[in-house]
């Protein structure tokens, strides 16, 4: 053990040894200052200096656009359009699915079908018996009128989404109902009596989207308005607007009639349809004479 301590001494030693170092003016050999120095001192001295510049290149790389120069790491303006194209691609889709919907809907009024599960579901969720629920933004207007339905002023009066504009659903024509809202059935629509060329005027503000002939519900007209409401007027003797123009608030549109194929007598076979799926138009219009 003597002779191991003894070898380690001298080791120990030149480390702890102080050694000076000085200054000397190279002209008058003057001793400027001096510095007492070991090895050991030295040795911390350097770690701790490789240990800040190790911190501060890490650190300047980790949070500068240094790190763009590194491979494996992607430029902050690549990730910045990485994140705008995202979001830009969900607005594409729920714009498409919009879209979509829309013309299933017209697709539906046209043939005069839909699923009745849909139907069913949105009947169920629009029912008195859930009126607490939190309702999707697919019928979002559907529970705008709903409200409105169990006001007092129970028809005509369907509040906009902003909340302090209303918008008013005047009925087409006025007389008996023939056949009512019967889903279950597949009858999307209400059937009004009427006399032969009675004026069917517009429920609302609109642009008609389609005025051709049908074989099977005769001159039919379908008018789009605001709120994604679409109204849907059939087996008319003529129809008083084109595809594109656009109609006021009770403007004539069509003359009742009793054409196509399913037809059984003078009547208007009319239909409300409120972000793809069709409503009970009596729970929002009174088509009852005065």
């Amino acid at each position: 053990m003597a002779k191991k301590n003894r070898k380690k001494r001298p080791w120990i030693q030149k480390l702890l040894n102080r050694y000076r170092l000085v200054v000397i003016d190279e002209k008058t050999f003057e001793e400027r200052f001096y510095f007492r120095l070991s090895r050991l001192n030295i040795i911390i001295v350097v770690f701790l200096f490789v240990s800040l510049i190790t911190s501060a290149a890490i650190l300047s790389i980790a949070y500068s656009s240094l790190k763009e120069f590194i491979p494996g790491y992607t430029s902050t303006k690549l990730r910045k359009d990485a994140i705008e194209n995202s979001f830009a691609l969900d607005s594409i889709s729920r714009l498409f699915q919009k879209q979509d919907n829309y013309i299933k809907s017209i697709r539906s009024a046209l043939m005069g079908n839909t699923e009745w599960d849909s139907v069913s579901k949105i009947n169920y969720i629009l029912s008195p018996a859930n009126p607490s629920i939190n309702l999707p933004e697919t019928v979002a207007v559907d529970s705008i009128l709903r409200t409105e339905v169990l006001q007092e002023d129970k028809y005509n009066v369907v509040e906009n989404p902003n909340g302090n504009v209303k918008f008013l659903l005047y009925p087409p024509a006025k007389g008996v109902i023939s056949q009512g809202y019967n889903p279950e059935l597949k009858h999307f629509a209400i059937d009004v009596v009427l006399e032969k060329n009675t004026p069917i005027k517009s429920v609302a503000e609109g642009t008609v989207i389609f005025s051709e002939w049908s074989a099977e519900t005769g001159y039919v007209i379908i008018l789009e308005h605001a709120h994604d409401l679409l109204t849907v007027y059939k087996h008319n003797s003529s129809l008083n607007k084109e595809q594109g123009d656009i109609v006021s608030a009770g403007e004539v549109i069509a003359a009742a009639g009793n054409t196509g194929e399913l037809s059984t007598g003078w009547h208007l076979h009319f239909e409300l349809w409120a972000n793809g799926y069709p409503m009970d138009p009596t729970n929002f219009i009174d088509f009852s004479e005065e």
